[in-house]
């Protein structure tokens, strides 16, 4: 071995064990190997952060973004009211849960697809008094399972995309992973969804998630074109108890009725008054197309602001023309000017809640706060701070107030809806503190069809090859900002930077062990000590240590160390090196031995009430299952 070879082959180990060991973020480990061959020499200085702007990260970035619009649009929450089973069996429940994971998983982000349905799964364990772990290993492995049968569903794809770029000129296209990967799924999805609930340990949750708030009261209006018009308030609360959600009164015409009738037919603009949980506030409204009264009241107030902003104009035009013909008294321009000042403070608050950066943050009321005994109303919320009530929870307590006029007491959590900043100095003023952030969104129907129209025109400029991916979803993140589905602080919120440093430090490294020989030196060993020049075997042994590899360290670290061993792998046996590009893309996804392997099984590990040993139970027969399918399929899609 050359001493390049020994040198690079050295800080591989060092890395790998550095990703087993867990001590320091994944992103700092493949940083820190990136800057190790950069000053050893094995990475020329002009390279060093090429990786930053590979098509795989550029890629992997926009993705997140797109699947974080979908998400806080509420397009998925209204696919998954529309498609999940309301009152089935847990067997139903989990089947339809797991498939549904494993459709959105390949349109999206199967990291952003699985936190997308783990509230609606713990509700359903709650519902059905089921453990959540019961309910969540199957969801998360059904999420990893989808994940590999297009080109965007995991970060492992794309970068054996770029690298086959590289070998042949030309990466794989979107559903180029679908012949073999849908076979694997559909295999591991059948077994998950017949034996998955023996296989899966009983376990408790965890502890809590956050500040249990209680269940909050809201005003929803019925507006012009909802669909509650005309309905019967017992068929509204049929539709509102698969949401956990309840109507305790109504009010029509400024008149309370604090039990209406279950026969009582709902008119337009009725207001009604919900109980809901949290976690169902959104599927509550959006599922009968409600309306939150202090959203509406909030739009109104800002078209008489663009009113008198016109008819201010206009006087103002008006004045102009009149001083220039000398009839305009100096008195009236004054009072102009001391109009606009005492307005302009006012106006600032206004234009707050008109900006990109809205948010839904939780705060509870404290025992010093300024503002106990009085309501909204009373210290003009919305004109003074820029914010809305929408919602509000008292522990143990109803009321039929109007939530404007609702007397705060100690202990309220208030659901605000502002700019984060216009929230804080409203908290820092009255005594309210913010509570943990959870993901809150009420969803809206009109931003929903437009960021599901933007994923599916790049999804469709990236299959049919229009555009290569990271251009095509570059594009669709564009068009998010301009049509306001994301703002730019959300922009960047919802990209994981750990991944994306990960990945773009790990893609010169790899580089270094191709240009080096270093992995032809490892593939040449595992053919002749393993393989003994066999392309099946190596096929499976390249399939099997990836996996391998993959349940102890980032899957993207894993696709990114094994592409060029498997590249010369292909070289060694004279093949094609499709077959063995398609292996690691496989097993770097397929983790599902371990809580550290892939992100998903992290996200249900506090949830579920697992422990590390309890994955391979369920995890070790669906990776045999997916040699079991995968090697065969892979030799008959992608001939040697």
């Amino acid at each position: 071995m050359s001493t390049p070879q020994i040198m690079i082959l050295a800080v591989l180990l060092g890395t790998v064990v550095l990703f087993l060991w867990g001590r320091w973020r994944h992103d700092m480990v493949a940083m820190a190997s990136l800057l190790v061959c950069v000053v050893l020499g094995l990475v020329p200085t002009g390279e060093a952060f090429i990786g930053f702007g590979h098509p795989a990260v550029i890629t992997v970035a926009c993705i997140l973004i797109l699947s974080s619009a979908l998400q806080r649009s509420g397009a998925v929450d209204t696919l998954s009211r529309t498609v999940l089973p309301q009152s089935a069996g847990p067997f139903v429940t989990m089947a339809a849960l797991s498939l549904l994971a494993a459709i959105l998983s390949a349109f999206m982000n199967n990291v952003g697809a699985l936190a997308l349905l783990m509230p609606i799964a713990l509700q359903i364990a709650n519902k059905q008094d089921l453990p959540p772990g019961k309910i969540l290993m199957p969801l998360a492995f059904g999420s990893i399972l989808g994940g590999m049968t297009t080109l965007i569903g995991t970060p492992p794809n794309l970068i054996v995309s770029g690298f086959r770029a590289e070998v042949n000129g030309a990466g794989f296209s979107m559903f180029d992973y679908s012949p073999v990967g849908v076979a694997i799924a559909l295999a591991g999805l059948l077994f998950v969804i017949l034996l998955g609930r023996f296989l899966v340990p009983t376990r408790q949750r965890a502890g809590a998630e956050g500040f249990e708030t209680g269940s909050y009261l809201t005003e929803a209006r019925i507006t012009e074109g909802s669909k509650a018009i005309g309905m019967f308030m017992r068929e509204i609360n049929d539709e509102l108890e698969k949401s956990d959600a309840q109507v305790i009164g109504l009010i029509r015409n400024e008149r309370r009725i604090p039990a209406p009738s279950p026969y009582r037919e709902l008119q337009q603009d009725d207001i009604l008054l919900i109980e809901a949980e949290p976690e169902g506030l959104a599927s509550a409204l959006s599922g009968l197309e409600l309306t939150l009264e202090a959203e509406l009241r909030s739009e109104e107030a800002n078209a008489e602001q663009k009113e008198e902003a016109k008819e201010q104009v206009r006087a103002q035009k008006a004045q102009k023309a009149a001083e220039k013909s000398g009839d305009a008294p100096k008195a009236d321009a004054e009072k102009d000017d001391t109009s606009k000042s005492e307005k302009k403070d006012s106006d600032t608050k206004k234009r707050a809640l008109q900006s990109d950066d809205i948010s839904l943050i939780e705060v509870v009321v404290l025992p010093n706060a300024s503002f106990i005994g009085r309501s909204a109303a009373d210290i003009r919320i919305r004109s003074r701070y820029g914010i809305n009530l929408l919602a509000l929870s008292r522990q143990g307590q109803r009321s039929m107030s109007r939530l404007r006029t609702m007397k705060m007491q100690a202990g309220d959590v208030l659901l605000m809806q502002g700019t984060p900043a216009a929230i804080h100095e409203f908290g820092n003023r009255l005594g309210c503190a913010p509570l943990a952030e959870r993901s809150l969104n009420l969803g809206d129907k009109t931003q929903a069809l437009k960021a599901t129209a933007i994923m599916a025109v790049a999804i469709a400029l990236a299959a049919f090859g229009i555009l290569p991916a990271a251009i095509s979803f570059a594009l669709g993140v564009l068009a998010t900002l301009l049509v306001g589905v994301v703002s730019p602080r959300t922009l960047y919120d919802a990209v994981d930077w750990p991944v994306v440093v990960l990945l773009a430090a790990l893609i010169p490294v790899a580089n270094a062990m191709e240009s080096t020989g270093s992995a032809d030196l490892i593939a040449r060993f595992l053919l002749d000590t393993v393989a003994q020049g066999s392309a099946p075997v190596a096929l499976a042994l390249i399939l099997v240590v990836t996996m391998t590899l993959s349940d102890f360290m980032n899957n993207a670290a894993t696709a990114a160390v094994m592409c060029p061993i498997a590249i010369g792998s292909a070289a060694q046996l004279d093949a094609s090196s499709d077959p063995f590009l398609m292996a690691v893309a496989i097993g770097a996804s397929c983790a599902f031995l371990t809580p550290i392997g892939h992100q998903n099984n992290t996200l249900i590990l506090g949830p579920g009430g697992f422990r590390f040993s309890d994955y391979w139970r369920l995890g070790l027969p669906i990776e045999i299952i997916v040699v079991a399918v995968g090697v065969p399929m892979l030799l008959w899609v992608w001939p040697l």
